[in-house]
């Protein structure tokens, strides 16, 4: 089974992140943008400060990024919120009971997410990092990791993929380049906005 968990990251995949993004009649608190980027021995991951109910801006200065375990893992969220809360309570306890072992950590979150009828209707996706790696959990239970290093997710996480990657071979460290795709991606996402958070390693 692990091999399954191991498999490359391709944006396309992500059913659930299509339908986050459809906010317009939605009764559901969200969170959207976030962005990871690797580069040279660093590793930084974004969000932007927007939570929005329907058409409805709630917050313009969420945090949605946290660390996680010893502080060694930083954790960022896209979609409904209290259903990411809930995800990221989750992964902690799966930290706990596997020290140093994020892989682990995130396959054995994706098995409980496949299985328990609760998490099964989560609408949440994650991105986690440590010095190490990079992994998604997305909306259909599964851990993916990027060919790249460069992952976006949420309603303006295209917009910031696509401008990450574009200036991934300029002279800018990961934390310059989350800054600038970010700033991009709040200029074409509606639930995006400008104030970003950024953290790194």
């Amino acid at each position: 089974m692990q091999h399954f968990y191991n498999i490359n990251f391709k944006q396309s995949n992500f059913k659930q992140q299509n339908k986050m993004i459809d906010h317009k009649n939605s009764s559901t608190i969200y969170g959207t943008t976030i962005l990871s980027v690797r580069k040279n021995n660093q590793v930084a991951i974004a969000g932007d400060g927007q939570v929005s109910l329907g058409s409805t801006v709630l917050k313009s200065n969420a945090k949605k990024i946290r660390f996680l375990g010893d502080g060694s893992i930083i954790g960022g969220f896209a979609g409904a919120t209290a259903d990411a809360f809930t995800l990221f309570e989750r992964l902690e306890g799966k930290l706990e009971q596997y020290p140093n072992q994020l892989m682990r950590s995130c396959v054995e979150l994706a098995k409980d997410w496949r299985t328990d009828k609760y998490l099964r209707r989560l609408e949440a996706m994650m991105i986690v990092v440590d010095k190490n790696i990079s992994l998604v959990l997305t909306g259909n239970g599964d851990v993916l990791e990027p060919e790249d290093g460069i992952i976006g997710i949420g309603s303006g996480g295209n917009y910031a993929l696509s401008a990450a990657r574009a200036l991934i071979d300029f002279d800018l460290s990961a934390e310059e380049i989350c800054a600038r795709s970010m700033k991009i991606a709040a200029k074409l996402c509606v639930y995006t906005n400008d104030n970003v958070i950024i953290e790194k390693f």
